[in-house]
């Protein structure tokens, strides 16, 4: 099965500081994932940084190379992918090994493995696959990381609206990758902010995927340079593509959660730009 493919190309901070709504929404934002019985991709010329799912459900799907954007025989020739399953139990397939994915468990793909597919325990409750992937130089192991080998952080308080766990999944404490990372970051109920201070890569591109909200409620998430800032309204199982000159922070207008993916210069974690509330406008 051939993937759907949207192509995005880089937008400099002078353009998108022009941009209207709907041409920051065409750039920055995506709804297309989380098609029943698809794989999706939206690829990006910020770091040939890839984010794309797959849902299956009474059939197999499997993970088909890209012809006019990879040139390669199979996905993972030049790629490496991480997944992250926001649905029903289900087992991905690489080279004839199966990884069984229960929720908000991971798995880890290195380059050069060339069969991959997915499916579901159940098709009427289905795995909801959510996939990065990015250039890889190395080929390193595949790796299914559960819910127990995640790094966890707990960041904010109940008196800044921001206490949350960051489940820290694909980073180089966890799992060995070229420049992969993610993780799943859940607030605690009455914390509304997904990150604070609001900080910016300028040394990678950074995707905020989000999950688990109610149909109407939406997170207002906050990209632009810090003096000229923007937002955009998100809904459940969108995305954002932040660009490495862009903050990125958001604020619910209830319970959420989501998946950030990250791909650039180097592995540190911490590596960041931070901007107080009082050095945004």
């Amino acid at each position: 099965m051939n993937p759907e493919i949207d192509v995005r190309y880089a937008i400099g901070k002078k353009e998108a500081n022009a941009y209207n709504t709907e041409e920051l929404r065409d750039a920055f934002l995506t709804s297309s994932l989380m098609s029943k019985g698809e794989v999706v991709w939206i690829y990006t010329h910020y770091e040939r940084f890839m984010l794309g799912s797959a849902v299956p459900t009474t059939d197999v799907l499997t993970l088909d190379t890209i012809e006019d954007q990879l040139k390669m025989p199979y996905f993972t020739a030049r790629r490496e992918v991480g997944i992250i399953n926001i649905g029903g139990a289900g087992t991905v397939t690489v080279n004839g090994n199966e990884y069984h994915l229960a929720p908000e468990e991971a798995l880890y793909i290195g380059k050069g493995n060339e069969q991959i597919s997915f499916a579901s325990d159940d098709a009427n409750n289905p795995a909801k696959y959510y996939m990065n992937s990015a250039p890889a130089h190395h080929a390193y192991p595949c790796k299914k990381v559960g819910k127990d080998d995640a790094n966890v952080l707990h960041l904010g308080s109940q008196e800044t609206s921001n206490e949350r766990d960051i489940k820290q999944l694909l980073i180089n404490t966890v799992v060995d990758t070229c420049q992969l990372q993610m993780g799943l970051t859940r607030l605690h109920n009455g914390s509304v902010w997904n990150t604070m201070p609001a900080h910016q890569h300028d040394r990678r591109n950074e995707v905020y995927f989000y999950f688990d909200m109610n149909e109407e409620n939406r997170v207002c998430h906050f990209m632009g340079e810090p003096h000229e800032t923007r937002h955009l309204f998100v809904a459940n199982e969108e995305a954002i593509i932040s660009p490495p000159w862009s903050i990125h922070c958001g604020v619910g207008t209830g319970s959420y959660a989501f998946i950030w993916g990250m791909a650039g210069e180097n592995l540190d974690y911490d590596d960041m730009d931070k901007f107080p509330p009082s050095a945004l406008r």
